[in-house]
């Protein structure tokens, strides 16, 4: 194990220990592991310190409100600041020995190790910074958003926090313009960004200028001033963005076999590689099509003009018989202004299914469905958003992105009938109950500030689309077939996204090649499809975790289910699983089934 004597020294000044005696009435062994346990104690104290002093807004997100008033240095001198700060830290790591720590301090240290090592990765070696520009953008409207959205402190103090960050965020366009280099930049990106730049005001119209009379005199002047001179540095920005971003982007969106192998190893945490990813997908969209064929036999048995459902049938016999059964699902669908009320009405009834039939602790903080802020829309149609793990108490929210108000009625039609209303109920159970925000609320109950902070994106996502399946095989909406169908609809999305992914980075696909998979294949709507495809070119080894998470929480129930025997109890495995505070599934079933940490 490579150890540093500076790293020693620093765990041990840390954390107080010295090398000695075992006090009377201690095992050796046992003071060997208080030791180990305290100094990762300390050590995890220390990364979290820094990680919020190099990255306030982060910090803000998370609930330490500290550096509110500060903002992240993004310059190429900040950035070589923070990768010197991560291989100290994980030097520092090194020097303890793992195998001496508790079972959830391991756990902990594994995750610790993955972030150090993945840092370290997207820093140096992927270099977003040097070719993505949506690193800058999302940042700062995090900046203003992480601010105003929850109540966290009384106005006053928040505006002025904002004031000195709205004071800021110009360095943030500045470290853009002189980090990026347009030949490196792929043309999506730029464009994507070019619109999104602007969104930044719709936050301050939204949350800031409503609000002016909360300061008085000078810093009500300064607040006023420095809105000024934000709306110059988003013009400013734009105008390089159009003039100098844009034309000049010339980079490939697509990272490569490689990059793509290492980034989705960080990203998952998994034991699932990129050839077992794609093989367990190809399988579960074949599987899933016979199940979704089934299910049309039915719906359609008797029904005039219905097409053919032979037992075996052909691969168009198979086709016809879905998209015809699905028809019968889009016919009812939200109103274009009822999307965000028919949501919330289905969270309601999701919430109220879980609660009858007892299937797991249900959160007592509240939960508001809002309009997605508008510098976060074009990438997802929804998300959970939940507070910070510091942040007790307060409002997750549920965001659904508005329908565009230029879009045509083509359009329109394609987007209500993918998230037609029983759609909208899988998107409430995803999103809300019992997906993430429940997730959520569970999770944050966990002692470790450390998982808190890195809390797994495949276990989060993962146990969303779990919940989907549990529900439909537990009889939501009284057990209605389309409803079944529109599960394993929404299932096979996310089959999609893992083959997307890999497929687009890695094998080089083209739109067409993307749109057969998502609207043949997996019969998403045209417009759902050609966001998934603006996805795919913005993002890598993301869209993954929702397909590798559900799988290794289907087998970590399965394997549960075997070691229970008749001891099993749905929610008492659901709430073990969620108390663990959502580290990579992996470790929450070695945690689970009092397994050797791995």
């Amino acid at each position: 194990m490579r150890t540093t004597v500076l790293a020693t020294a620093l765990v041990a000044a840390l954390c107080g220990c010295q090398p000695s005696a075992s006090p009377a009435g201690t095992t050796p062994n046992v003071q060997i592991q208080q030791d180990h346990n305290a100094q990762f104690a300390a050590l995890s104290e220390l990364a979290l310190r820094q990680w919020m002093q190099h990255s306030p807004i982060s910090a803000t997100q998370i609930g330490e409100h500290r550096y509110d008033n500060r903002i992240d240095d993004v310059s190429a001198q900040g950035i070589a600041a923070g990768i010197e700060q991560t291989r100290a830290l994980l030097d520092a790591l090194e020097a303890i020995d793992t195998q001496q720590l508790s079972r959830d301090n391991q756990v902990d240290a594994a995750i610790l190790r993955n972030q150090l090592e993945g840092d370290l990765f997207r820093a140096t070696t992927l270099a977003d910074w040097q070719w993505d520009p949506q690193f800058y953008s999302g940042l700062a409207g995090s900046a203003i958003y992480g601010l105003m959205a929850r109540d966290f402190a009384p106005l006053p103090d928040r505006l002025r926090a904002a004031t000195e960050r709205m004071e800021q965020i110009p360095q943030i366009f500045a470290a853009a313009r002189a980090n990026l280099d347009p030949a490196r930049v792929p043309k999506i990106h730029a464009e994507t960004v070019a619109r999104q730049n602007r969104g930044i005001l719709s936050l301050v119209a939204t949350f800031i200028t409503p609000n002016l009379d909360q300061l008085q005199g000078q810093q009500r002047q300064r607040l006023e001033a420095a809105i000024t001179t934000l709306e110059a540095a988003v013009n400013q920005h734009q105008q390089w963005l159009d003039e100098q971003l844009v034309p000049n982007a010339k980079g490939d969106f697509r990272i490569g076999a490689e990059l793509y192998d290492a980034k989705l190893r960080f990203a998952l945490n998994a034991e699932l590689s990129r050839a077992d990813i794609g093989q367990r997908a190809q399988a579960e969209l074949d599987r899933v099509r016979v199940q979704m064929y089934g299910i049309a036999q039915r719906v359609l048995a008797g029904r005039p003009g219905a097409p053919a459902t032979p037992d075996n049938p052909t691969a168009q016999q198979q086709q016809q018989a879905i998209e015809a059964a699905l028809e019968l699902a889009y016919a009812q669908k939200p109103a274009r202004d009822a999307v965000v009320p028919d949501a919330r009405a289905a969270l309601e009834v999701a919430t109220a299914f879980v609660a009858e039939h007892d299937l797991m602790t249900l959160p007592d903080a509240p939960v508001e469905i809002i309009l997605m802020p508008e510098f976060q829309r074009g990438v997802a149609v929804a998300y959970c958003d939940s507070p910070g793990p510091l942040d007790k108490h307060l409002k997750t929210f549920y965001a659904v992105s508005p329908i565009p108000e230029d879009w045509n009625d083509g359009q329109v039609d394609s987007f209500l009938r993918e998230y037609n209303s029983r759609m909208i109920h899988l998107l409430s159970i995803h999103e809300g109950t019992p997906g993430h925000y429940l997730e959520g609320w569970h999770s944050a109950k966990h002692p470790s500030m450390l998982r808190a902070v890195l809390r797994s994106g495949l276990f989060a996502e993962g146990w969303a689309v779990y919940t989907e399946r549990m529900m439909q095989q537990a009889g939501y909406l009284d057990n209605d077939p389309l409803f079944q169908l529109v599960q394993l609809k929404f299932y096979l999305r996310t089959i999609a996204n893992a083959l997307l992914d890999q497929g687009v980075h890695v094998e080089g696909w083209d739109r067409d090649r993307a749109m057969q998979l998502m609207v043949r294949d997996s019969f998403q709507q045209e417009s759902e499809a050609a966001g998934k495809w603006t996805r795919a070119q913005l993002t890598s080894a993301q869209l993954p975790t929702y397909f590798v998470g559900a799988q290794e929480h289907f087998d970590t129930r399965t394997a549960a289910e075997k070691a229970w025997g008749k001891d099993f109890n749905l929610k008492t495995y659901h709430d073990r699983m969620l108390s663990f505070g959502a580290p990579p599934v992996r470790y929450a079933r070695q945690l689970l089934l009092e397994q050797p940490i791995q």
